[in-house]
């Protein structure tokens, strides 16, 4: 109950300060203002900076497709001999030579398997000696035990 006493004599003392403030400092002067008839609900704000012009698409006008590229590799190749010594000799071009392929066949690249990672183990510490002192007897008036 003490701080409800504080809080009503504090509370009431500020109040009357406040009051008595009041009546000697001079009221401010209220300001007229001239356009005491205009609607100012609605706030227009007209800002400074300029956006760029919109863009708009046009699409009633067809989709200009360019050319398509002409294949200039199709031009410099050779005229196709379709013989049957000409393909006998383009399959045997393309085949690989012996040896590569047996060093293809017998060394595929296989994964590695990584090392086996070095385990840590902790180090054992020995504990520290234990130093057993004597107790100090403590002072009593009545002697030493008191029971």
């Amino acid at each position: 109950m003490p701080v409800l006493r504080y809080f009503v004599f504090v509370g009431g003392a500020l109040l009357a300060l406040l009051f008595v403030a009041d009546i000697y400092f001079p009221k401010q002067p209220v300001v007229a203002t001239a356009d005491s008839g205009v609607d100012k609900s609605t706030i227009r704000i007209h800002s400074e900076r300029k956006w760029p012009e919109r863009v708009v698409f046009d699409t009633n006008q067809p989709t200009i497709v360019p050319p398509a590229a002409a294949n200039t590799v199709a031009s410099v190749q050779a005229p196709v001999d379709v013989s049957a010594k000409a393909r006998a000799r383009d399959a045997f071009a393309q085949l690989q030579p012996p040896d590569q392929k047996q060093a293809q066949l017998t060394d595929p690249k296989k994964p590695e398997k990584p090392a086996p990672r070095k385990r840590k183990i902790a180090k054992r510490h020995a504990a520290p000696q234990v130093m057993l002192v004597a107790q100090q007897p403590q002072f009593n008036l009545f002697g030493r035990n008191t029971w």
